[in-house]
């Protein structure tokens, strides 16, 4: 493998050159460039989720329940734990190829895909047992029977996620961000007419559009195979399977990387749909739980643009520590601070002025709409403060730092973020509002410490951790 990757190495990038003037404004533009196709995706794979869920609502009030709750708990017990899992790539494979070790992300995406298979088998028992977890939590027993029916039918495709997240880190590193928004686009709009006939014309209902989007995953994963193999932009990365990835602790070092990116991601994802929980046991649960699912479903719409930004960081600093360039890495970061703070006043702003309108989408009812109202201004903050966490996240998967950052996610959601929130809503009495208010503490603690970190980086240290690190896993193989 060292010598192939001596030879390739001599070779220039086929792929999107890097600036080679330290300048601020062009990192800002290569930034931007990355990160429009990669908000794209994002956006295009949660259509799926919703686009089935817009089909389910046409089938009755108890059948969307059960989708819904299911979407849910699939998204925090699977979806969110492959998604983690994956992000290692952005560390290992950004900097390989940085540092022109191109064979090592064919390598990498193969203990990638093994992992992740292997995650699938216990994550798919979960799923099997939807129902009767979902019922020991004390959910209605028709809600969780009907919420466990479209989790089974879900299980075939959370493999294909699995897979098709470690195949979109394997392109993403490489620059390669447009194909992967093509590729997304072409499965997304296949997915509404394979909703439709599965879900009405099959007669199969909500189960059908759960097929669905098994379906839409395996296809989209399969659309992204046929692109690393006959397309020739990934020649020099992509050299077939190979035992070698299977070879000394390489495993074993992926998952010590794999799974601290997985709690990082996961501890995030799930607090704030333990928030979600808690307002049920506020005064007036219905209409508190209802406001707080409308606040999630916003913040998790806005959140598709900063996780652009964030990948985007991570592409460009794992691949400038690799090369070996420090300074560039450094402002890489400065240049995406810049962006996202741009974006985060420009989504706040709007936030604040759709405030009276925006409850109107989703509910006709005055109680709802103007608590809505009352919780723009909430949000606001909170979507400013998380695009500046995002941001920072994704620079600090480039440095491969996802062991510390696991431990400050704990940290600030679970002895911050939620203890804040029961203050807040229950001692306080501020209800929905004072929940949210918790989050909001936790990403002023997450983004400080954040800041903090990267304000103090040694960034030729982090340079030469990043070549150790891929030694070390060359001498694993």
């Amino acid at each position: 493998m060292g010598a192939r990757d001596d030879e390739l190495g001599q070779l220039d990038s086929p792929l999107l050159p890097v600036p080679s003037s330290l300048s601020l404004l062009e990192e800002i533009k290569t930034q931007v460039s990355l990160a429009t196709p990669l908000v794209a995706v994002n956006l295009l794979q949660y259509s799926f989720q919703i686009v089935s869920l817009m089909f389910v609502g046409h089938l009755g009030e108890l059948p969307l329940s059960g989708a819904a709750m299911a979407t849910s708990f699939a998204n925090v017990t699977g979806f969110s734990v492959l998604l983690g899992m994956a992000s290692a790539l952005d560390t290992l494979c950004g900097q390989a190829y940085g540092a022109k070790k191109y064979n090592s992300l064919g390598i990498h995406l193969q203990r990638a895909m093994v992992v992740v298979l292997l995650a699938t088998v216990p994550l798919s028992l979960i799923w099997a047992s939807t129902s009767q977890l979902l019922v020991g939590l004390g959910q209605q027993p028709d809600i969780a029977m009907e919420a466990g029916k479209y989790a089974r039918w879900m299980i075939p495709g959370l493999a294909a996620y699995g897979l098709t997240q470690c195949q979109l880190r394997f392109l993403q590193t490489q620059n390669l961000v447009a194909p992967m928004a093509m590729i997304c686009g072409a499965t997304a709009l296949l997915h509404v007419p394979l909703c439709w006939v599965l879900v009405f014309r099959t007669g199969l209902g909500a189960s059908g559009a759960a097929m669905a989007t098994s379906i839409s995953h395996w296809c989209n994963f399969l659309f992204l195979v046929f692109y690393v193999r006959f397309s020739g932009r990934c020649e020099m990365t992509w050299t077939g399977f190979s035992l070698e990835a299977l070879h000394g602790n390489g495993i074993y070092k992926f998952v010590g990387l794999a799974a601290p990116s997985a709690a990082m991601i996961c501890l995030e994802y799930w607090s704030f749909e333990m928030v979600v929980l808690l307002s049920g046991f506020l005064p007036n649960p219905q209409l508190e739980t209802s406001v707080l699912s409308i606040s999630l479903s916003t913040m998790w719409m806005v959140y598709m643009v900063p996780t652009g930004l964030g990948s985007a960081a991570s592409i460009r600093v794992a691949n400038e520590l690799g090369a070996g360039n420090a300074t560039a890495a450094r402002m890489a970061v400065r240049a995406v601070l810049i962006i996202v703070t741009t974006e985060g006043l420009l989504v706040a702003g709007a936030t604040l002025l759709l405030r009276n309108i925006w409850g109107y989408l989703y509910s006709k009812e005055h109680d709802v709409t103007d608590y809505v109202a009352a919780m723009m201004p909430i949000l606001a903050v909170s979507d400013f403060m998380d695009g500046i966490q995002c941001a920072l996240s994704g620079a600090v998967r480039g440095c491969g730092w996802q062991k510390a950052c696991s431990l400050l996610n704990l940290g600030a959601y679970y002895m911050v973020g939620l203890p804040s929130s029961v203050v807040f809503a229950f001692l306080l009495q501020a209800g929905g509002k004072g929940l949210w208010l918790g989050i909001i503490c936790a990403l002023c603690v997450q983004v400080s410490v954040l800041l903090g970190m990267i304000l103090t980086t040694n960034w030729d240290h982090e340079v030469g951790a990043s070549l150790e690190r891929i030694e070390g896993f060359d001498s694993s193989s």
